[in-house]
C-alpha cells in the first residue's frame, strides 16, 4: 500500500472515528437527560427514545463519507487503486468537513437533546418544539457532508 492510497484510508478512519465520537457523546448526553424523565415517567420512554435518537446521526453520516472515499479508491472492491501522495491528502482532506462537524455537532446536538429532555418532562404537548429546535443543530452535519460528498466526487483518482 502506497502513501497516497494510506492518506485516504486514514480521511476515512477520520470520518467515521470523529463524527462517530460526536454521536456516541451527544447520545450519551441526551441518554443521561432521558434516564432521568424515563425514571419519572416510563410511559415517555418511546419520546425519550426519540430524542436521544438524533444525535445519532453524525455517525452516520461519517460512515457515508468513509464508503465513498473507501469505493472510489476500489477498497469496497478489493482491487485498491495507486494513487499518488497528492490525491490521498486530497481525499483525506475531503473527510474534513464531515469528521469536524459530525463530531462538533453530535456533541452539541446531545446537549440540545438534553434540554429537550426538560420540556419533555414538564410540558410534554411541546415534544414538536424539542425536536425542531436539536434538528436544526443537525443541519451542519448534512452541510459538512454534502461538502465531504462533492469534494470526493471532485477528485480524479486516475
Amino acid at each position: 500500500m502506497g502513501i497516497g492510497l494510506a492518506l485516504a484510508v486514514v480521511g476515512a478512519a477520520l470520518a467515521v472515528g470523529m463524527a462517530g465520537t460526536g454521536s456516541a457523546i451527544g447520545m450519551g448526553l441526551a441518554g443521561q437527560a432521558g434516564s432521568g424523565v424515563v425514571s419519572e415517567d416510563p410511559e415517555k420512554f418511546g419520546k425519550v427514545l426519540l430524542l436521544d435518537a438524533l444525535p445519532g446521526t453524525q455517525g452516520i453520516y461519517g460512515f457515508l463519507g468513509a464508503v465513498l472515499v473507501l469505493q472510489k479508491i476500489g477498497l469496497l472492491g478489493g482491487d485498491a487503486v495507486e494513487i499518488s501522495t497528492g490525491v490521498g491528502l486530497a481525499l483525506l482532506f475531503a473527510c474534513l468537513p464531515i469528521a469536524i462537524a459530525g463530531l462538533s455537532s453530535g456533541i452539541y446536538q446531545g446537549k440540545v437533546s438534553a434540554a429537550g429532555m426538560g420540556v419533555l418532562a414538564k410540558k410534554p404537548e411541546e415534544m414538536g418544539k424539542a425536536i425542531i429546535l436539536s434538528a436544526m443543530v443537525e443541519t451542519y452535519a448534512v452541510i459538512g457532508l454534502l461538502a465531504t460528498i462533492l469534494l470526493v466526487n471532485g477528485i480524479n483518482v486516475e
